[in-house]
């Protein structure tokens, strides 16, 4: 599943150029673009993906799987998903980018509560920002950190600064395993 993961990523979500021209979040230029949306709102992603992080998780115990919305939202609900049908449900959670304005005014959405035992994803990792902003939320809010989980790690410096607050992350594809397929098909 993961070597077809990485082709599906190849084929709808990776831009790469000799020349830096694509602008990150950060605003770094970079050589390499990845737009997961294209795979991890796909049926055929959301498949592999859930199954591949259900795998990943299956034995660390947790109750439920979340990140910041957007991008952790699809590998969130399909590991949910592919849990139910395994018959081990793990819970989905969204980490909002601003607390909610009106009623509860909660950071974090699902059925979720303090004590209960977590990982967090994040489709991208470049910098780690998005990530370690999710892992804040999530220990303001009483959760246990079991797990940081990376769809693509850009091996840009993400998984050393998730170090430098406490966690390791553990990607399911790094940047280099793109490169090698990619270049094999050119």
């Amino acid at each position: 599943m993961k070597n077809r993961l990485i082709e599906l990523i190849i084929e709808k979500a990776f831009n790469y150029s000799e020349e830096p021209v694509f602008k990150l979040v950060s605003g770094k230029l970079s050589n390499y673009y990845f737009n997961c949306k294209a795979v991890t709102l796909s049926p055929e992603g959301i498949y592999l993906i859930g199954n591949v992080l259900y795998d990943m998780v299956k034995d660390l115990n947790i109750n439920a799987i979340g990140g910041l919305t957007l991008g952790a939202d699809p590998l969130a609900f399909a590991t949910a998903y592919a849990s139910y049908l395994k018959e081990d449900p793990i819970e989905a959670f969204v980490v909002r980018k601003k607390a909610k304005e009106h009623g509860t005014m909660q950071w974090i959405e699902g059925n979720v509560k303090e004590g209960d035992r977590v990982a967090i994803v994040d489709d991208v990792i470049t910098t780690g920002k998005s990530t370690i902003e999710a892992i804040i939320r999530a220990k303001d809010a009483g959760l246990e950190i079991v797990s940081i989980l990376t769809l693509i790690d850009r091996q840009e410096g993400g998984r050393e600064a998730v170090k430098d607050v406490g966690f390791d992350l553990t990607p399911v594809i790094t940047r280099d395993e793109i490169m090698k397929v990619y270049n094999l098909d050119k």
